[in-house]
């Protein structure tokens, strides 16, 4: 088996909670994509990332089921792992931060990929939703405090690819704040927690807490 880094990415204020992301950090062991979608789907997890150069910040991201270009917690923990101070992905430079407790990165709304977001009327309707069907990817959110900028979203791929639903889901956030226009604090899934401001010249930063599990 290759070797490969668990990181828990958007824990909550305790620790606890965050999506769990694979990290193959000697990528030339699995140069193919096929070699590469293969772990990622043997993995499980909602995405896995491959380093190319560990120096420059080069990664590559799957699913269990196909490659992205650019997603939000595996920049997130990529560069939390790495410290460095950008990422380079098939969709533009990353910009990354650490601060305190926090890993920032910056990226655009436009590399994230398609999600459709669903206000509902309060937090309490999405934490009663069921699972639904595959075909789109849903991101369902409500206001928990409109003023402070508090939201309690859950995020379902639809991809039919055994993640039904994801436990924290970067990409989604900043188009959501796009949307909005404004910084959020988002609580998702269980309990993890994501932070986001937006920034001059349609940049998104999007931090969250990492905490390497295994």
């Amino acid at each position: 088996m290759t070797d490969y880094d668990v990181l828990r990415v958007f824990c909550g204020p305790r620790g606890g909670y965050g999506n769990e992301l694979g990290v193959v950090r000697e990528g030339s062991v699995l140069p193919e994509r096929e070699e590469r979608q293969a772990l990622a789907a043997k993995l499980g997890f909602s995405e896995t990332v491959f380093v190319d150069d560990p120096e420059r910040g080069v990664i590559d991201i799957y699913t269990p089921s196909t490659r992205l270009p650019f997603a939000g917690y595996p920049c997130v923990g990529a560069a939390w792992l790495l410290d460095v101070p950008e990422l380079v992905t098939p969709a533009g430079v990353v910009g990354a931060r650490q601060d305190g407790e926090f890993c920032w990165i910056e990226a655009r709304a436009e590399w994230a990929p398609p999600r459709t977001l669903k206000r509902y009327p309060t937090a309490a309707e999405v934490d009663a939703l069921p699972v639904p069907p595959p075909g789109e990817w849903i991101y369902a959110w409500a206001w928990e405090d409109e003023s402070a900028g508090r939201i309690r979203a859950r995020g379902f791929p639809g991809r039919g690819d055994g993640i039904d639903e994801d436990e924290a889901t970067g990409a989604a956030a900043i188009l959501l704040t796009e949307q909005l226009g404004r910084a959020l604090n988002i609580t998702q899934g269980s309990g993890s927690q994501l932070l986001t401001a937006p920034q001059p010249g349609g940049w998104v930063e999007l931090g969250g807490r990492v905490y390497l599990e295994r």
